[in-house]
């Protein structure tokens, strides 16, 4: 199962991809816009692997992309699956976070919200790799950055 033969590229299901990728990249962009880090964030102490600000942005668009595709494969064959219901509990959480801790301004709060994402995406993972391994690769690298975010998420509520 999983793999993307010729009826993957039908219209309506490159249709659904166009649905899941403006869902998934434009609301992680519009949340973006909507808690920007700010004078608030700068005058924070950060530990000394934080990265330059400008890394974020095409970090956030790449893996925004990978989860609307890893989303899309899945809904495609298992669309009331397990796995579905992981990627939409991971999104939920993603677009929560930004507001707790930039709109809030409270990085522990952001703690609270990252750690079951973290443990969100490690479970789609493990099943969606039973339904389509493509889809569970896809949630590799977003799995390793926000295992770096919530170091970095700690390291933050630990420094200030």
């Amino acid at each position: 199962m999983g793999s993307f033969d010729r009826a993957g590229a039908s219209p309506a299901r490159l249709s659904a991809l166009a649905v899941f990728l403006v869902v998934v990249v434009g609301g992680g962009l519009l949340i973006g816009l909507l808690n920007t880090p700010g004078a608030w964030y700068s005058g924070l102490v950060k530990p000394s692997f934080n990265p330059p600000a400008f890394v974020f942005g095409p970090v956030w668009t790449a893996l925004y992309v990978a989860i609307a595709v890893a989303g899309w494969r899945i809904w495609r064959v298992a669309p009331k699956s397990g796995a579905m219901w992981l990627w939409g509990v991971q999104l939920l959480l993603n677009w929560l976070w930004s507001p707790a801790f930039f709109g809030l301004e409270m990085p522990a709060l952001g703690l609270v919200v990252i750690l079951p994402l973290l443990v969100a995406i490690l479970a789609f993972i493990v099943v969606a790799r039973r339904i389509d391994r493509p889809a569970a690769w896809l949630f590799v690298p977003y799995a390793a950055w926000v295992g770096f975010a919530t170091v970095l998420n700690a390291s933050i509520v630990a420094l200030n």
